[in-house]
């Protein structure tokens, strides 16, 4: 039981840790694009109110920026210190984008955000443009080797396991480099990122519209988040339809346990809006469905089905009795390295390695393992259903939503109706908090579905933990979260201090309630 604790504990710790940090990563993705965006129209234009404009959203970028380097640095810390068997065991490829994002990304994006804050009467205004851009350069590539090293463990392209050093190695980086889930995670991520930057700067222009205070710069600001946001809205849903496809292909269970789906239905499935998954009698009840859909997301066809659950736990069965094929031939090995025979046996069946390895959480001499067990051991590789379940509709329905409401406010800024409707103000102001919950699902979404594994099909999360006592999870865990909670209240202070005092434009506030003033949205 103790060792349930401490796998239990670790998982809560790193999830924890990460949902802290991803509080910070979206909007540092978003604001770091407008900034380039706002900057870009002042080298253009000359005008100073887009310097202005530039610089607040650049001091509001740079508080979150601190934050999520100091909560990023920890996450790397803890492969070390709580998955020690998993770096071991994977540490030549998962090591290497982390050490490329280091080296190429967060280095760029250190060293040009310095510039940023103190080179504005130091360099030319073409000569800043370039730092601006090399910031968000820097952030975007800090993020696509981060969910190249993640994409890997969803999808463990590009290497082998080698029984002489009973590791996995690297066969072909550019597979693991252009591995087609890492790819389309990337997009979908940094897409979501945008939509929470043009969230973020049209929910406090709406402020500002509603407490009559820095009118041209809210109304600008607002046109750039709409017209930007618009945009990237619209990625998210088509890019998040080409994760669902590359899930369809490479990560079955996930999506069959995202639909609740027990039973494989005839092509082409089904896509279920509502439904209440009875987890005990293995079946989804009160069903609301639209034809078709799963079918096109998952597959791209008509004519091809989607497995239920049932289906894949009698696959997964299958994988576990060809992987003790290979775990009988890797004791084998290890005894006598030279045998021939047993190395091609093993590398016959070696794919499903992992999943033999399913059973060590059941009993230590798995090759005794009876039927029952090796039944219990394919159940286990479904997914928590509810949770991805909800966690998927409501970050889809919040997806169309914001696709919704930067739409209207794209209409309202090319009339420049931004100020007339206070209405429309305020449901920008209190949409803030929808794009961090909407990120925060989608990792719920990735992580939790691809459990029992840390590396899919490879190795299960169990066997991935350092030899650790609860008691030591259990001190860093509360000392984590403490300090973590801290750090989001400081953010969360300074970023409200920041936007209530404002740009230094020297421009006059308004007492609150005070007639709006009407003034051009652009020039």
């Amino acid at each position: 039981m103790t060792s349930i604790d401490v796998v239990s504990l670790s998982r809560m710790q790193f999830g924890l840790t990460a949902l802290y940090h991803f509080l910070f990563v979206p909007l540092t993705l978003g604001l770091s694009i407008l900034l380039g965006v706002m900057e870009s129209v002042y080298v253009m234009t000359g005008r100073a109110i887009w310097k202005e404009m530039t610089k607040f959203w650049g001091l509001l970028f740079g508080i979150n920026f601190a934050m999520g380097v100091a909560t990023g640095i920890t996450m790397e810390f803890q492969f070390g210190m709580n998955w020690a068997y998993y770096s071991h065991y994977v540490g030549d490829i998962f090591g290497a984008p982390l050490a490329i994002e280091g080296l190429m990304a967060f280095f760029l994006e250190a060293t040009f955000i310095g510039l940023f804050f103190f080179g504005w009467d130091k360099l030319s205004r073409l000569q800043h443009l370039c730092v601006t851009w090399l910031v968000a350069l820097g952030s975007n590539l800090s993020a696509l080797w981060i969910l190249i090293a993640n994409g890997w463990m969803q999808y463990p392209v590009g290497a082998k396991f080698n029984p002489d050093t009973m590791r996995m190695e690297v066969t072909n980086f550019m597979e693991v480099l252009f591995n087609p889930v890492a790819q389309a995670k990337f997009v979908h991520t940094v897409s979501a990122g945008y939509v929470t930057g043009s969230m973020f700067v049209l929910a406090v222009s709406a402020y500002y519209l509603l407490r009559g205070r820095h009118l041209e710069l809210a109304k600008r600001s607002m046109t750039v988040a709409a017209s930007f946001g618009l945009a990237a809205a619209l990625s998210v849903v088509v890019l998040g339809d080409e994760s669902g496809y590359t899930a369809g292909e490479n990560q079955k269970m996930k999506i069959a346990a995202i639909e609740a789906m027990w039973n494989t239905e005839p092509a082409p499935a089904s896509f279920t809006l509502f439904g209440l998954p009875d987890l005990e009698n293995r079946r989804t009840d009160y069903e609301v469905k639209i034809p078709w859909m799963l079918g096109l997301i998952a597959t791209r066809s008509i004519d091809k089905t989607v497995p239920g659950i049932n289906e894949l736990v009698g696959r997964a069965e299958q994988r576990i009795r060809s992987g003790l094929v290979a775990y009988d031939a890797l004791e084998k090995l290890r005894a006598q390295p030279s045998n021939a025979a047993e190395r091609t046996r093993l590398d016959s069946t070696a794919a499903d390695l992992g999943y033999a390895l399913l059973l060590k959480k059941i009993r230590p001499d798995i090759a005794n393992a009876t039927p029952d067990e090796i039944s219990r051991a394919a159940w286990s590789t479904v997914p928590q259903v509810s949770p991805l379940f909800w966690s998927f509709r409501i970050m889809v329905g919040l997806g169309f939503y914001f696709i919704a409401l930067f739409a209207l406010a794209f209409v309202l800024a090319s009339k420049r109706w931004l100020d007339r409707y206070r209405s429309f103000l305020w449901l920008a102001l209190f949409s803030l908090p929808l794009p961090w919950i909407a990120a925060e699902l989608g990792w719920v979404v990735a992580e939790v579905g691809r459990q029992p594994w840390v590396i899919e099909g490879v190795l299960p999360t169990f066997l991935a933990v350092s030899s650790l006592s609860a008691a030591n999870i259990w001190t860093t865990l509360i000392g984590f979260v403490v300090f973590y909670s801290t750090l989001a209240v400081v953010d969360l202070y300074l970023m409200v201090k920041t936007v209530k005092a404002g740009p230094s434009t020297g421009e006059p506030f308004e007492r609150p309630g005070a007639r709006l003033l009407v003034a051009d949205a652009a020039e």
